[in-house]
């Protein structure tokens, strides 16, 4: 995550928004209360219901249908024009967790939070994305040693495991087919994995 934030306070007023969003070249931020817990997020699109409102509406129906977008478009503050509840994410998650909410919830940034929703960073698609730049050793290193080693007290000796371009594959035996599939979904889950190819044998089921 970036642990460098721009966060604006609740009563941050319309034009300190557009300034802080094009000088620091972001397309959102965190709104924050006074103790600093996050309570929304501002995205360009929320500031542009101001640039694009429609004249005033006819008739009750239209009125009805515009009423939330109208109100935002009349917003002057943060509190105002804010889409809430904010997406966050707790520090302690990993980044597989954070992908997975961003894609439910379709967002494209998440603010991290403390236990008790203080903010303390961001974590973008960009940042998602930066562990597969993990160095390939690196994660051999990890599935020989947190994985099979640790997790599954096996012998890292009666294994192979080559890793390229973030692709692991696996080769050895295992006693139970059901231990080789727990431990290649171990593998997966891994931070910078790519793919896992699975060359283990184990005892057909019977």
């Amino acid at each position: 995550m970036t642990t460098s934030v721009v966060a604006v306070r609740e009563d941050a007023d319309f034009k300190e928004m557009v300034t802080a969003m094009r000088n620091r070249r972001i397309s959102a931020f965190p709104v924050i209360d006074a103790s600093g817990r996050v309570i929304g997020v501002v995205s360009e699109a929320d500031l542009l219901l101001k640039a694009a409102a429609p004249g005033p509406p006819e008739g009750l129906i239209r009125l009805a249908w515009l009423l939330k977008e109208r109100t935002k478009a009349a917003g002057l503050t943060a509190a105002e024009v804010m889409t809430k509840p904010a997406v966050t994410v707790t520090g302690d998650k990993s980044i597989c967790v954070a992908a997975q909410l961003m894609q439910a919830r379709r967002v494209k940034r998440l603010p991290v939070v403390d236990e008790n929703g203080i903010l303390r960073g961001i974590v973008t698609r960009s940042d998602i994305l930066a562990v597969f730049e993990r160095p390939d050793e690196e994660i051999a290193d990890e599935v020989i040693k947190a994985i099979i080693n640790d997790e599954y007290g096996l012998d890292p000796e009666l294994f192979v495991v080559t890793v390229r371009s973030g692709v692991v594959t696996v080769t050895g035996s295992v006693a139970k087919r059901s231990d080789a599939l727990a431990m290649l979904g171990a593998i997966r889950h891994l931070e910078g994995v790519v793919g896992v190819r699975d060359r283990l044998s184990y005892p057909p089921a019977g």
